[in-house]
């Protein structure tokens, strides 16, 4: 069990794991071929990525066939290092997750996620997805909502 699936455990809310194989990060698209090997809409599932934002780290969860809009977060905002991210969040890149990390980063989920009734994010592992209701996970990570996503 990854910590993310222990937090939702934790906090009693319902959720649902999906296991895939033989996506290799680096593959092209990873988030949009996992989105596939899931049997979901790219717009379903968000991939977790972390930025510096004034040279503070912080979480962004944007949908899969999306990108996040740096401008929109902030002027001197650019995604961190592959080793500040996996360092901060205690997870390696393609199975971070915004639940359970090593240290609670800020959080902003794009608005997107309101639409759905449900979504998947990753449940800590590459491999492993977790579905459950966006207010949860904006409960669960103490997360604004806000648009944050580009085309």
């Amino acid at each position: 069990m990854t910590p993310a699936v222990a937090a939702a455990k934790r906090a009693g809310v319902e959720f649902r794991l999906h296991e895939y194989e033989g996506i290799e990060l680096g593959e092209g698209d990873y988030a949009a071929a996992v989105a596939t090997a899931v049997g979901r809409p790219a717009e379903q599932l968000f991939k977790t990525l972390v930025a510096s934002v004034d040279g503070r780290l912080e979480v962004f969860v944007v949908p899969a066939d999306r990108q996040l809009d740096l401008r929109a977060v902030g002027k001197r905002t650019t995604l961190a290092s592959q080793a500040d991210a996996e360092r901060a969040t205690g997870y390696v890149v393609g199975g971070i997750s915004p639940l359970g990390q090593r240290r609670r980063l800020p959080t902003t989920i794009d608005r997107s996620a309101l639409r759905w009734e449900t979504i998947l994010v990753s449940a800590g592992k590459r491999g492993l997805q977790i579905e459950l209701a966006p207010n949860d996970l904006v409960r669960l990570t103490g997360a604004n909502v806000a648009v944050v996503a580009a085309a």
